[in-house]
């Protein structure tokens, strides 16, 4: 009996050695944040490049993120959106839902992940907007095909568990537009480094008020005006703390027994002789 080349791997062994590689491929590239606000769901990613989008449209109300090797998810965004143009023409546009595409990329991506020499180095996110905040979806989908239906905001690749870690601390629900941004970048930001600025970032919202097509990349003037309106947001709430902070100090140094007691004015010599 021949001995296969390389010798036996077990077919648990091979999964796990195909998830490893997955995860290794996708926590080199750099996070990206997905979160309910106010008037709908944004998109924050960092990502200097023009051309090459971590964030896209799908269909009306439906958006797309994804982290990893840029070839593999954006054939798996153009299966999504042939996917949506089909069904939305064949039957009726409300029948494409966040839901239908998530369950679309699980299949895709898990027979991938099991079935070929390499699996997917991607992880995505699906989102829809719905006509008030409790019908948002989230849908955040791994390299193995498991879906997991995320509550308020999701975050995918680089130190994900880090990042989500920080936006839990600043996330509330319905947050207007500028603080749920100021939010995303606090979150992507490493403590003590500094925010990448506009050219650097990439953001888009599902803007729940818009017309028929809910997606809208912000860019140019109207990005850098509400990242200005986020820093003097971020500033406003940093005054009152460190005002506290003053304030807290000055108690502490004018504790009983620590400081000279204050004569009465009538009582001040002032060294006149008189």
């Amino acid at each position: 009996m021949s001995i296969p080349f390389g010798g036996y791997a077990s077919p648990e062994q091979i999964m796990r050695d195909r998830a490893e590689y997955a995860r290794k491929g996708i926590a080199r590239g750099r996070s990206v944040v997905v979160m309910q606000y106010a008037d709908g769901i944004l998109f924050v990613a960092p990502n200097p490049s023009k051309a090459l989008h971590k964030i896209s449209e799908i269909y009306d109300r439906i958006g797309f993120a994804a982290v990893g090797r840029y070839n593999e998810f954006e054939s798996l965004r153009l299966a999504g959106i042939r996917y949506a143009d089909i069904n939305g023409y064949t039957f009726n546009r409300n029948d494409v839902t966040g839901r239908g595409l998530a369950n679309l990329y699980a299949q895709q991506l898990g027979m991938i992940f099991t079935e070929s020499i390499k699996s997917f180095e991607v992880e995505i996110v699906v989102a829809e907007v719905g006509d008030a905040p409790e019908d948002d979806q989230i849908y955040r989908i791994t390299f193995d095909g498991s879906v997991f239906d995320e509550q308020g905001m999701a975050v995918i690749g680089g130190q994900a568990d880090a990042v989500g870690g920080r936006l839990k601390e600043r996330y509330s629900e319905g947050l207007p537009l500028p603080q749920a941004l100021d939010a995303a970048l606090s979150a992507l930001t490493e403590p003590g480094g500094e925010r990448p600025p506009a050219p650097q970032i990439e953001v888009a919202v599902l803007d729940r008020g818009r017309e028929h097509r809910k997606f809208l990349r912000l860019t140019g003037p109207r990005l850098e005006k509400l990242l200005e309106t986020a820093k003097e947001s971020q500033e406003g709430a940093q005054r009152p703390a460190a005002e506290e902070s003053s304030a807290e100090q000055a108690e502490a140094e004018q504790a009983p027994g620590t400081a000279p007691p204050i004569a009465p004015e009538g009582d001040i010599d002032t060294g006149s002789g008189e």
